[in-house]
């Protein structure tokens, strides 16, 4: 794999990514695409994204382009930086004259044809790819990467060499990138991290304590587990970086998107409100839509899970969710 990659995306995480490889070898070409030809416009000549990442200069060898098919010309490698619902628009926009190997790094579910209506985000890409494809999670928050803070990330793949390279190419002084071959694990765990961040945010809002949010973020590990297994994943995947990981650094860290959402709905703001107000998009909403829709298909037991979508679909209050998660009867705690 040569080092010419075009990321697709720019906001957040699509720049901090652009950085990271710029940074990372001078040898890397890198092409950010901007959906917006004028906020293309505006990162290219001040070389910083002042809407989603300011304060964080990007590499000469990083290009911002408004023009999809520029970006996409001479990459070896395609990397889709959007929020996880876009992810298969895009496919279908450039699968057609693309051939090359696809990486995202959105974390959820998306839609299906097929029934129950959701899927991994593999299991509708593969088919229509005609290269390898896989993702990229585990515990990033944009900006720490931008700034060339320790991170670690888990790469999965359709196929093993392809997974490889990619961790080889993401690789840096501060930037470890290990290999897993747990597909399903590896995106089961990043879908559902956000819904369970959802629900550390309320419950820390509402004052429940340090002993509630651990308990809760374990108890949600358990339940993802259940929902990976389900899907032919791996329970012990759920312990590295894409699950525990994730699971840790998004129900605690300050910069987590879909735990400001719960501490907002335990301040009593309506959800419209609160996403308006955020600027960028929080997974973890559609997420819960989805967890329980492929939890009720599978008969997997996602109690948290199903609190969270009751406080954001049906008008549940944050504290009454807590309260009938307390009184459900505690069965074997590994199961």
């Amino acid at each position: 794999m040569s080092d010419t990659v075009a990321i697709l995306g720019a906001g957040a995480w699509g720049t901090a990514l652009a950085a990271h490889l710029g940074r990372a070898s001078a040898a890397n070409s890198v092409k950010l695409w901007a959906r917006d030809v004028r906020q293309a416009s505006v990162i290219e000549s001040s070389r910083e994204n002042f809407r989603y990442l300011p304060g964080v200069k990007l590499p000469a060898s990083v290009s911002i382009l408004g023009d999809l098919s520029c970006a996409m010309d001479g990459a070896s490698l395609v990397v889709v930086a959007t929020p996880i619902g876009a992810l298969v628009d895009i496919v279908e926009k450039l699968r057609s004259n693309v051939d090359v190997p696809l990486m995202w790094v959105g974390k959820g579910f998306v839609a299906a044809a097929d029934a129950p209506g959701v899927a991994l985000a593999h299991q509708r890409v593969a088919p229509l790819w005609r290269a390898p494809v896989g993702v990229i999670s585990g515990p990033s928050f944009a900006e720490e990467v931008a700034l060339g803070l320790p991170t670690a990330v888990s790469v999965a793949a359709t196929d093993r060499a392809f997974a490889e390279n990619v961790a080889h190419l993401l690789r840096a002084e501060a930037f470890r990138a290990y290999v897993s071959d747990d597909l399903v694990g590896i995106e089961v765990g990043g879908a559902v991290k956000n819904v369970l961040a959802i629900a550390a945010g309320a419950s820390d809002g509402l004052g429940f304590g340090n002993n509630a949010r651990a308990a809760l973020v374990t108890r949600g590990l358990a339940e993802t587990g259940r929902l990976s297994i389900a899907l032919g994943g791996k329970r012990e995947t759920l312990m590295g970086l894409a699950g525990l990981g994730d699971l840790v650094l998004t129900c605690t860290g300050d910069l987590s998107r879909n735990r400001r959402v719960g501490l907002a709905l335990a301040a009593g703001q309506r959800l419209d409100a609160i996403t308006a107000g955020l600027g960028h998009v929080a997974e973890g909403i559609a997420a819960a839509r989805a967890a329980r829709t492929l939890a009720t298909s599978l008969n997997v037991e996602m109690p948290i899970c199903a609190a969270v979508y009751s406080v954001l679909y049906e008008n549940l209050s944050p504290r009454r969710a807590v309260e009938t998660l307390l009184a459900r009867e505690p069965g074997p705690e590994f199961h």
